[in-house]
């Protein structure tokens, strides 16, 4: 559980867009507060899918080759074939520098609240969905296992943490590099989801095929 929740993690805190979302929050008008009511959105979110998760569970895995423990491998492979297929597609759709969504613009006028609600509508929801079958694997009554929940929703949250904070203590400096780190995204996002989306859904895929088996 722990290598797999830690990929997952750092899969979701590479995904471009809601760093570009989160940019683009922080260089509005009273972008901290904006900055920061979308990290407790995004952070509420991954928390109230584990928590469902672990209710459902009742803080302990489901015994192995038990319906539960099975729909869970097989709902991982599922994400994975879907992430290599998506990532497949999107590899041959890029042919230069990519573009950024118009939507993403209207973030500049939001009210804290609306970014608070972007933090949750704006998650990757495929690995979402991939750290949540995971999650069933946790065994409450360890504390491994609380750990390893904290490392994935820091992890899950490392690049947009690191940016609030650049943004709070370093405001001068961090408009500039924020603008031109949002450049840099916008001409490799594409690149960035093809290589995400390939090796998890590479890993998601051949873990649950041998667990299966």
């Amino acid at each position: 559980m722990t290598l797999d929740l830690v990929l997952i993690g750092l899969a979701i805190t590479l995904e471009p867009l809601p760093a570009m979302a989160l940019i683009l929050l922080l260089t509005a008008d009273d972008g901290v507060r904006k900055g920061l009511a979308f990290i407790l959105g995004w952070l509420a979110c991954l928390v109230l899918v584990i928590a469902c998760v672990l209710l459902f569970t009742d803080g302990s895995p489901p015994r192995a080759h038990t319906v539960p423990s099975t729909t869970a491998l097989a709902v991982k492979l599922i994400i994975g074939i879907w992430l290599i297929a998506y990532g497949v597609r999107k590899r041959r759709e890029v042919h230069g520098p990519g573009k950024t969504p118009a939507w993403l613009a209207k973030l500049h006028d939001v009210s804290p609240w609306s970014a608070a609600g972007m933090g949750v509508l704006i998650q990757p929801w495929a690995l979402v969905a991939a750290g949540a079958s995971t999650v069933m694997q946790a065994d409450l009554s360890r504390a491994a296992s609380w750990l390893t929940l904290m490392l994935y929703c820091l992890l899950a949250t490392a690049t947009l943490l690191t940016m609030e904070l650049y943004a709070t203590f370093r405001p001068a400096r961090a408009a500039a590099r924020l603008q031109a780190l949002f450049s840099w995204m916008t001409s490799h996002q594409d690149q960035a989801v093809v290589m995400v989306s390939l090796f998890l859904g590479f890993w998601l895929a051949g873990r649950s095929i041998y667990e299966l088996l």
